[in-house]
């Protein structure tokens, strides 16, 4: 625990986690508000509410790149103030309206995302050497599986509670309250010694293969955990044994807390796309479940990869960009991970209609395997010495 215990001991580091935990329970619990205010208040279709799901979504990862650019080259403050203020607006109507003007909203809002997820990344990576990055980005992972545990919780337990307008509008305001936390915190966003530096750098500096490949790998491993957790469902509705969802959810996401604390203890980080290769391994065995017991046992075991290909990549990519462009970076990073979740969950659904559960997990692990060793032999060929071609002899 030494490692952590160096982390922890920096201030910087054990504020930003705790506020990282706090702000992304309502992120996660206003998905899931989402889907159940279109479809319990406002009368529509589970389509309607996988639709405006997308929507949210894709203005979401488009939000990323361009505003984690502003970051770089304007600061954090100014920034997200307009965000504060369209996201006050926006939220104060739609949880109010019908369908179509709460697309419209929200959508808006998406565009205008406070990038938290991003300004908790990178005020780790300011407040930590080289050393300390491993096992402070490894609970900043696990910050997120926590959160993603409790948010969904207690989304649906206001929403049962007090009504889906109130509890929408509840919170999406503490998202609000959220960002102006944020501004007036205003961590540092670069270290020290570079705090003073003349501003954003050439995109074509670090816009390369290996960052794609990152960006790749991150999204293949959302994508991986994403149509697992929706076959999750699948499968134990299989079973007949619905009461146990919860518990093996549970289960799953307590081995990606512990697979992310022991990846961030390790002395050496392992190649985020070996991690993701072998998180589509241990995700095919799944498959194989014969009942809840043997399902969360394998979930178990799948999780304990979750959070170190995660991990990794961002930590990578740290160490590939310069401070000047990792604003924008981590935006391209983050918008990997957003259609990479909404890529798992179709892939998933597809699977699960064509073969059940048992193709939903197989399929996922496979895919898994496949975008692993294929951005690793990409990442490999594009670095690979070419020959040097001489006369010819004689």
């Amino acid at each position: 625990m030494r490692a952590y215990r160096d982390v922890l001991s920096i201030g910087a580091v054990r504020n930003i986690v705790l506020l990282g935990v706090l702000v992304r329970v309502p992120h996660f619990a206003g998905a899931v508000l989402l889907a159940v205010h279109v479809v319990e208040t406002l009368g529509g279709s589970f389509l309607q509410a996988g639709t405006l799901a997308m929507v949210v979504t894709v203005c979401v990862a488009t939000s990323g790149p361009w505003r984690g650019r502003l970051v770089d080259r304007f600061g954090l403050r100014a920034t997200i103030a307009p965000a504060i203020v369209l996201g006050a607006v926006c939220w104060s109507v739609a949880p109010f309206v019908g369908y179509l003007p709460l697309l419209l909203l929200a959508g808006l809002a998406g565009l205008y995302d406070i990038p938290v997820f991003s300004v908790v990344r990178l005020a780790i990576i300011a407040a930590t050497t080289e050393e300390q990055r491993q096992p402070a980005l490894a609970l900043e992972a696990v910050s997120v599986e926590a959160a993603f545990m409790v948010g969904p919780v207690l989304g649906v337990a206001a929403a049962l509670h007090w009504s889906t307008t109130a509890a929408l509008f509840a919170n999406q305001m503490c998202m609000v309250f959220a960002g102006i936390v944020l501004w007036w915190w205003n961590p540092a966003l670069r270290a020290e010694e570079s705090a003073d530096g003349t501003g954003p750098v050439a995109r074509r500096s670090w816009f390369r293969v290996e960052f794609v490949a990152l960006c790749g790998v991150a999204a293949a491993a959302v994508c991986v955990v994403s149509a697992s957790e929706l076959t999750f469902v699948s499968a134990v509705r299989g079973f007949g044994a619905d009461r146990w969802l919860g518990v093996i959810l549970a289960i799953w996401g307590l081995g990606s807390l512990v697979g992310g604390l022991l990846y961030g203890a390790l002395r050496r980080p392992i190649p985020a796309d070996v991690l993701l290769i072998a998180l589509g391994v241990v995700t095919v065995p799944m498959a194989i479940a014969i009942g809840p017991l043997t399902l969360g046992v394998t979930g178990f075991v799948a999780g304990l990869l979750c959070a170190p290909a995660l991990t990794a990549a961002i930590d990578q990519l740290s160490r590939i960009v310069p401070e000047g462009g990792r604003g924008e970076a981590i935006g391209w990073h983050g918008a990997a991970m957003t259609l990479g979740g909404a890529l798992g969950s179709v892939l998933g659904g597809s699977m699960i209609e064509i073969g059940g559960a048992r193709a939903g997990f197989g399929v996922a692990g496979v895919f898994g395997i496949a975008a692993g060793v294929g951005l690793a032999l990409l990442v490999g060929m594009r670095s690979a010495p070419k020959a040097v071609v001489g006369p010819a002899p004689g």
